[in-house]
């Protein structure tokens, strides 16, 4: 069915609200914990999967299909905040609801099989399941094109939440009682600290490790490969 069989289904929610659990600190952080079973957050694009090649591909055909000129080699080193956002370089502010759809529905065909996994991305899901905890996805991305990426690269998320962006992460971080966020932009970081959960953030986007901890992450990893062992020690100590 979808990844885990436990994937939210498409919604309506509005790509400007955040919803994360996952900032906090201190001992407040180490009770969320332990008050209940290990939920961790993950971002989709340069957290989980490097979409550059596949996105890149959708922009060349959406300007194709448009006749507008779409600088997609640009458009990838922002990837992140919501699609509107980048839209609107490109097109008149008028036209970005209806180009939003457009690149959607042609997203699938072009976007899903170029996108790769981020290396250590399985492996950070197979650690949050050997700890006995649950991995949710919380992303800008449009929900139905995040459940392809997910079931196509086999990442093994227990549910799927789109469509939310920065604070607005913490909305679904909430509900589903994510503890720590895991994500590559300040966006993520500042979604997870409305959210009350850690902000562990990885330097694999466009955001640079000083400006992820400028912004308040807890903790800046270079990447997903170092998170196993990052998990381990923060259960360990979180008691």
């Amino acid at each position: 069915m979808t990844a885990r069989d436990a994937v939210d289904e498409p919604v309506a929610r509005p790509h400007v609200r955040d919803a994360s659990p996952e900032s906090g600190a201190g001992v407040g952080r180490i009770s969320h914990m332990n008050s209940r079973a290990l939920t961790v957050g993950f971002d989709l694009d340069m957290t989980l999967i490097d979409s550059r090649p596949g996105i890149r591909a959708a922009y060349l055909a959406l300007s194709e299909a448009t006749g507008v000129h779409i600088d997609a080699d640009l458009a990838v080193t922002r990837l992140g905040p919501p699609l509107a956002e980048e839209l609107v370089h490109w097109f008149p502010a008028e036209r970005v609801a209806e180009m939003s759809d457009r690149y959607r529905a042609i997203y699938p065909d072009h976007a899903i099989a170029p996108t790769l996994a981020m290396p250590g991305a399985r492996e950070a899901i197979d650690a949050v399941h050997a700890a006995g905890g649950r991995a949710v996805v919380v992303t800008a991305k449009y929900q139905a094109n995040a459940l392809l990426h997910v079931k196509h690269l086999g990442i093994d998320a227990d549910v799927v939440v789109g469509n939310l962006w920065a604070e607005a992460k913490a909305e679904a971080l909430r509900e589903h009682g994510a503890g720590v966020y895991v994500g590559d932009h300040t966006g993520d970081v500042r979604g997870a600290r409305t959210a009350n959960a850690r902000s562990v953030a990885v330097a694999t986007g466009p955001c640079s490790a000083a400006e992820l901890r400028a912004a308040g992450a807890d903790t800046v990893l270079p990447d997903l490969l170092a998170f196993p062992a990052w998990l381990t020690q923060y259960r360990a100590t979180a008691v």
